[in-house]
């Protein structure tokens, strides 16, 4: 049998224990053995702490861990005392402890108690008083039991006592019949249910007593029944003559009522009518509103692609401008043969067809002249670009979003190099800044011995030679031309200028050149991959870029601008649709014009419409990504309704729908050969 006996104060006050920190069960010994398999060092062993109340004498006791902080223990009892963490001060024999210290610290071992002293640093407004008055304990709140653990070893086990702040009803449980233990329901075991304080006292007699209240009333007329008589005269002056209405009767009295209601429930139906009708007002408003703004909308993108052809037309600066020149020009060739041969016979309809060949030949040198000039805009608009790039300093974001900028010295040497290029292409400069800039140059040069710098060196020399015997100007175009196209290809060497090898479209190691060179059919010439264009197919195109322009000219002159913008815009809107859209990035431009010219013989599915700067490609079906054989041309007018359609198969009868199943087939069947398409043959939704 264990020993239990009761842990008494020394100064002879009944102690008060608190729960326990860190949510640990009230049934757990704070001084018992823990498992050693449960994580815990000596850091998480238990103690007793007394804590003696200054001046009141009143002594606390808990169970804590000893790993933890005298500020901790001084955040647990402030909840418990129901006063500020600020005012309260722990001494340990006579000595302020600090809030960082920890019982362990302070030398107090794993399972055994200590004493502590609190004060209040302002006892006049938060004084120390425990909740529970001492009178109100008949048996102390912390005993030590002695239990055996092995034969003849006893060991002292510190147990904590929580008492319930209510008694509980016993609700019933269940007796063994055999060996007599009772056994309760959970609902004893545990504790109790708190009621929710709605702030309103409910127990009291107040509230289960009915108040009675006597009070005498009295009329504010005296009242009586004398008449007159025989010497009695009663006064008649505030005598009133009371006739009797019309009697109403219960139907009456109801149908009074009900025609009330009816009335009232007209007028609140009327004004519910009333918002309903402005309701739809303005939605029909908004309604006619949107359809003029989409109105007015598709008017401006009719005109701003007018004003745009119109533009490149007049001034183009691209190839894609200048391939409209060419299809304008093919096409009003062809109508201007067809009105010859229509109107014209024998050698008058040959002397047309060559003036016609004459006119052609013009306006083909004239485009050819304006391609020329536009080329060495460009080309110096790129050398700007390039070098701009080059001399660009490193950057990226920050974690606060800031844009951060570092310079290296290969950006630095690419800005000289970049400021020495603008100086030496400069045209309108004196001859003594001439010459400054010669000396630089020459200077910059000598720092690498080559023979491209041996020949900048040589052309430097023969400029400065030159200018010194007065040569003109005019005379030393070609000279400096060839200084300024030296130096780019110094600039452009990553041995001088390391910055530019990112920039560089040809790699610099051999081996990789020799992986990415591909063959020209038509020039027979050894190209990179980037001299080719892109297309879906399983391999590149047999035409570089330059061959296929040259033979667009001569022959076909297609403009493809209009198949550019298509793509674009199908690019845009299924973007913002799914963010995993990757086949209309996997398409190209000829890939797009096959679709439509071959698979929907460039008319719209609807009404046919053969504008094909009016004609766009959307989904098929809404709930599956944009592919070659789930799509469908139509006109931007068409496209706001056709994407409301939430099924097909319901809204459009079985022959068009068979009619652009067979079109999707024919396009499954030319994307099939391609490896990086056959994986979305199935789009997924």
């Amino acid at each position: 049998m264990s020993e239990q006996r009761a842990d008494e104060d020394r100064e002879g006050h009944i102690t008060e224990t608190s729960t326990l920190p860190g949510g640990r069960a009230a049934e757990e010994p704070p001084g018992g053995d823990r498992d050693p398999g449960s994580g815990g060092g000596e850091a998480d062993s238990w103690a007793t702490v007394k804590v003696v109340l200054v001046p009141e004498g009143h002594v606390m006791t808990v169970a804590f861990a000893i790993g933890l902080s005298i500020q901790e223990l001084k955040c647990h009892l402030s909840s418990e005392l129901r006063v500020p963490v600020e005012v309260l001060q722990i001494s340990l024999d006579g000595r302020v402890v600090e809030g960082k210290q920890s019982l362990m610290e302070l030398g107090v071992r794993p399972h055994s108690s200590t004493r502590l002293e609190m004060s209040s640093t302002d006892p006049t407004t938060h004084p120390l008083r425990p909740l529970r008055p001492p009178e109100n304990d008949s048996m102390p709140d912390v005993i030590s039991v002695r239990v055996q653990t092995d034969d003849g070893v006893f060991q002292e086990v510190v147990v904590e006592i929580e008492r319930p702040r209510q008694q509980k009803a016993f609700v019933g449980g269940y007796r063994h019949r055999l060996t007599g233990v009772e056994y309760h329901h959970a609902a004893i075991q545990t504790l109790p249910k708190r009621r929710t304080d709605r702030g309103v006292v409910v127990f009291s007699r107040d509230t289960q007593t009915v108040e009675l209240k006597s009070q005498a009333e009295q009329c504010p007329v005296n009242a009586s029944t004398q008449m007159r008589g025989i010497g009695c005269y009663v006064s008649c002056i505030n005598d009133k003559l009371v006739a009797p209405g019309n009697y109403i009767t219960a139907a009456e009295y109801h149908d009074k009522r009900l025609r009330a209601v009816i009335c009232l429930q007209s007028f609140a139906r009327r004004w519910l009518a009333r918002q309903v009708v402005d309701q739809l007002r303005k939605e029909r408003d908004r309604r006619l509103a949107w359809l003029e703004v989409q109105k007015s909308r598709g008017t401006q993108e009719k005109e701003e692609q007018l004003r745009d052809r119109q533009r490149r037309w007049m001034n183009p600066q691209r190839k894609e401008d200048l391939n409209l020149m060419y299809h304008a020009l093919e096409k009003w060739r062809c109508e201007e043969e067809q009105q010859i041969n229509s109107s014209m016979r024998g050698a008058e309809r040959k002397a047309a067809l060559c003036l016609l060949l004459d006119q052609e030949t013009q306006f083909i040198a004239a485009i050819g002249r304006h391609r020329i000039a536009v080329q060495e805009n460009n080309y110096d608009k790129t050398i700007r670009k390039f070098l701009d790039k080059s001399a660009a300093p490193h950057q990226w974001r920050a974690a606060d979003g800031r844009l951060i900028e570092m310079d290296s010295q290969h950006t630095i040497r690419a800005r000289e190099l970049q400021d020495l290029y603008n100086n030496v292409t400069q045209p309108a400069v004196s001859q003594e800044q001439r010459l400054h800039v010669l000396m630089t140059l020459k200077h910059t040069v000598k720092e690498h011995g080559c023979r491209l710098t041996r020949d900048i060196v040589d052309l430097i020399d023969r400029e400065v030679d030159l200018m010194t015997r007065g040569m003109k100007t005019a005379s030393l175009e070609g000279l400096r031309k060839r200084i300024s196209t030296l130096f780019l290809q110094y600039i452009k060497t990553p041995a001088f200028n390391p910055e530019v090898a990112k920039l560089l479209k040809v790699p610099q190691n051999p081996s990789q050149l020799k992986n990415d060179v591909f063959l020209c059919r038509s020039c027979r010439c050894y190209l990179s991959s980037a001299n080719f264009s892109p297309t879906a197919r399983p391999r590149l195109s047999g035409q570089c870029r330059d061959c296929a322009r040259l033979d667009n000219i001569s022959g076909g002159r297609y403009d493809l601008s209009c198949y550019n913008n298509m793509l674009r815009r199908l690019r845009d809107d299924e973007q913002q649709l799914s963010d995993d859209a990757k086949i209309p990035f996997l398409l190209q431009v000829e890939d797009l014009q096959y679709l439509v010219e071959v698979v929907w013989a460039s008319r719209s599915a609807l009404q046919s419409s053969s504008d094909l700067y009016n004609l766009v490609f959307v989904r098929w079906d809404q709930k599956r990504d944009w592919s070659p054989w789930n799509c469908i041309l139509l006109s931007k007018e068409e496209t706001s309704a056709h994407v409301e359609v939430r099924d097909v198969q319901k809204t459009y009868e079985a022959a068009f729908i068979q009619r652009i199943e067979h079109k999707h087939m024919l396009a499954q069947r030319h994307f099939s050969s391609c490896p990086v398409m056959a994986e979305y043959l199935v789009s997924r939704p």
